[in-house]
């Protein structure tokens, strides 16, 4: 029973977020570009290192899912499971999210991969996801379908599926 409620929550959770999502066509090309193919991002004036990894299509295709060689079914490729976040600079959720995201790969280092694709750069991997508002949140367990959730969610629920559905805990 309480774990019905907690689904129950996290699908009201995960619901209310998806309302905020940036959709594909709400793009602000007015706001300056952030540096997202660096290695460092800047913190209160501290550098530290990046660690999701950007990824490309081709990138994509070597160390997640080469969808093209097995198109009738998932095959992951990696050795732990990830979590791959599709996100654009001009999205303000996508923004909100990021820190949370170097949080979690740092705190979860060793355990899981966070990648990020930026859907304006890899727009033909967008759309291949079927990617149509952002962020959307693909997590991808260890021999299992990949699951996908959309909209910013907070690090706690983050953590929720980390640890319950990518780790099993």
């Amino acid at each position: 029973m309480k774990s019905k409620i907690k689904g129950i929550l996290l699908v009201a959770l995960a619901f209310s977020f998806t309302m905020v999502a940036c959709g594909n066509q709400g793009k602000n090309n007015n706001t300056s570009k952030t540096e997202t193919n660096s290695n460092k991002i800047e913190n209160n004036m501290t550098t530290t290192t990046k660690k999701t990894i950007n990824l490309t299509r081709a990138e994509f295709l070597t160390k997640v899912a080469n969808f093209e060689e097995t198109p009738d079914k998932w095959v992951y490729l990696g050795d732990k499971p990830a979590i791959i976040d599709f996100y654009a600079d001009w999205c303000g959720p996508c923004k909100m999210i990021a820190p949370i995201l170097e949080e979690l790969a740092a705190e979860y280092e060793g355990q899981i991969y966070i990648y990020k694709v930026d859907t304006e750069a890899e727009q033909q991997l967008a759309g291949e996801f079927g990617i149509r508002s952002i962020p959307s949140i693909l997590f991808v367990p260890m021999g299992e379908d990949p699951q996908m959730a959309q909209g910013a969610l907070p690090k706690d629920a983050f953590k929720q599926a980390i640890e319950e559905v990518l780790l099993k805990n």
